[in-house]
């Protein structure tokens, strides 16, 4: 299983200044060890200890992926607190995050099977970067054109189009507009760990 790259140049040192100490945390509260959540996640030990550590930020699709090996959300690993079953979800509220130039918005409530995002995908190189992880994934495109690759097939959705999907497919997106793609995105939340997933030397792996 290859292991993910680092993180493109230019991107803030202190973006997200909460999430390493919940990194580790919840790592050893989920019982498991730097090395057998990297190789769940598809880092190597080295790279997970520099995110535990604060010397390296994780980009939104690493967050995700990270949150699902620990059988949480983003929010809760960067710290972000919501009114627990709280229903609505007021746009007011709705700070915008950055991760490694991803932005996106928690429009779904705390403490539930499913995550509910609003992303903004940016217009760069995404590179081969296949993800695969046990669950269900939905999105929605808003505005833009998204490029959503599922196992062999490649497809470019527009604004109004959907995809749903089982996560278990290798599948990537990326923008495929200049200005980037904004969409609507939900997944289940199934912890990951007894899943050993690897799709060969020449692919990658991201739980996303």
């Amino acid at each position: 299983m290859s292991e993910l790259p680092d993180e493109p140049p230019g991107v803030p040192p202190a973006e997200l200044p909460t999430v390493a100490p919940r990194l580790r945390d919840l790592r050893r509260r989920s019982g498991l060890t730097l090395e057998t959540a990297a190789r769940l996640v598809g880092l190597s030990p080295a790279h997970l200890s520099r995110l535990e550590t604060g010397r390296r930020q994780p980009s939104l699709p690493m967050l995700l992926a990270l949150a699902r090996t620990y059988g949480t959300t983003v929010s809760d690993l960067l710290g972000e607190t919501a009114p627990e079953r709280d229903p609505i979800i007021r746009a007011d509220r709705a700070e915008p995050s950055e991760a490694g130039g991803w932005a996106y918005w928690t429009v779904g409530g705390a403490g539930r099977a499913l995550q509910a995002l609003r992303v903004h995908v940016p217009q760069r190189a995404q590179g081969e970067l296949v993800r695969v992880h046990p669950g269900e994934e939905w999105l929605y495109v808003l505005k833009g054109r998204l490029r959503l690759t599922l196992g062999a097939a490649a497809h470019v959705l527009a604004p109004g189009d959907a995809a749903h999907f089982d996560s278990l497919t290798p599948h990537r997106i990326a923008a495929d507009s200049r200005g980037g793609t904004e969409l609507l995105f939900v997944h289940t939340l199934l912890q990951s760990g007894a899943a050993e997933l690897c799709l060969g030397d020449d692919a990658r792996y991201r739980g996303v």
